[in-house]
């Protein structure tokens, strides 16, 4: 039987295909689109899961990056809970787990990436299903143990703290998120923690892990349809700043991609703008180089914007109160905001132009 075709494919059901969509149809694309998701639900925004919606704030049709209704006003076909299991880039066809053969004119890879699972039995936190299972465990749970000091951990301890729940934070190294964000970010974090009860242990706590145990520890971008099809692979899949792979007609953004000669940014921000890109080059339209990555975390009430690329180089240095800079030969590379001290998007816009640190001084003032 003839695959059937489509105009563009959308494969993976994340925040990235769907503004990969919404950037078609509002370039005026008037073609046929198919969305393949493997969860069952329609694309959602991933930041609540640890937040919010684990604090049972928010119900879950909330989350969604677009309302259901949305993609039948605007033409854009869903088929949900039916992964692809293989790509050939040749032919431009991607098989689905139910045997459907679809033949594309262009092709996004948006797979994701997977939790890293830990030697021991524990809950993780990626999926709206982990969120939903992880709310259920904590209802009535008096202890948990959180393994990891990133963002998903350092989240959900918060988030099940405020939810009444004793919580113990153990991070393997001597800061939170890797030091990634340096000392003084680390310690402010470590601070709220503690003052919403949660137990911060660094380095190797040689005591057992106490009541419902949840695993933070990263995670593994899901290359293994771009590998299996041959694609260039490293740490994701290889696109250059039109988020094009090394396969014709084969688009990748969101987690699951990494721009050559930059690291992989696994956050809500890279995920949509990286989508908006491919949207933007599958019309022929012009498609600015990705900006510097815009990281945000929520501790309960207090919060964290970081924007920038970390480098272990560079010199940590306070440009004002709660403004956190790091500083390579004279130019600031990246900022650490506590608490919305300085307005982000003008800090964005000063590290994407290589401001000194008195220019960004000057506006955090």
């Amino acid at each position: 039987m003839e695959p059937r075709h489509v105009d563009v494919l959308l494969v993976g059901g994340g925040v990235a295909a769907a503004r990969c969509a919404r950037t078609l149809r509002r370039g005026g694309f008037g073609g046929t689109i198919l969305l393949v998701g493997e969860e069952e639900l329609p694309p959602y925004n991933r930041p609540p899961l640890s937040k919010e919606l684990l604090r049972g704030e928010v119900p879950d049709e909330l989350i969604l990056a677009e309302p259901v209704s949305w993609y039948e006003r605007r033409g854009v076909e869903l088929r949900l809970g039916v992964p692809a299991l293989a790509l050939d880039p040749g032919d431009r066809v991607v098989e689905l787990a139910d045997g459907t053969r679809i033949r594309y004119g262009e092709c996004l890879l948006a797979t994701g990436a997977a939790a890293r699972m830990p030697a021991l039995p524990a809950l993780v936190l990626r999926t709206l299903s982990d969120a939903r299972a992880l709310r259920d465990a904590a209802t009535g749970a008096m202890r948990a143990t959180v393994e990891g000091g990133g963002f998903i951990g350092v989240e959900v301890a918060a988030s099940l703290a405020a939810r009444g729940t004793a919580v113990r934070l153990r991070c393997g190294g001597d800061r939170l998120w890797g030091g990634a964000f340096g000392d003084a970010a680390s310690d402010w974090a470590s601070g709220v923690l503690r003052r919403a009860g949660v137990d911060v242990r660094f380095g190797a706590d040689p005591e057992p892990a106490g009541g419902l145990l949840v695993a933070g520890i990263g995670v593994e971008p899901r290359v293994e349809l771009a590998v299996a099809a041959g694609l260039e692979v490293d740490d994701g899949i290889l696109v250059d700043e039109r988020q094009a792979t090394s396969a014709a007609g084969v688009h990748a953004a969101g987690d699951v991609a990494r721009t050559r000669d930059r690291r992989r940014v696994e956050h809500w921000h890279a995920a949509r703008e990286s989508g908006e890109r491919a949207g933007l080059a599958m019309l022929g339209q012009a498609v600015s180089a990705p900006r510097p990555p815009w990281i945000f975390s929520e501790l309960g009430a207090a919060k964290l914007d970081a924007v920038g690329w970390p480098d272990v180089g560079a010199v940590e240095a306070e440009l004002a109160p709660g403004v956190i800079g790091f500083v390579r030969d004279g130019d600031v590379i990246q900022v650490v905001v506590l608490d919305g001290a300085a307005p982000v998007e003008l800090i964005r816009a000063l590290v994407e132009r290589g401001a000194t640190s008195s220019e960004v001084a000057a506006a955090a003032g």
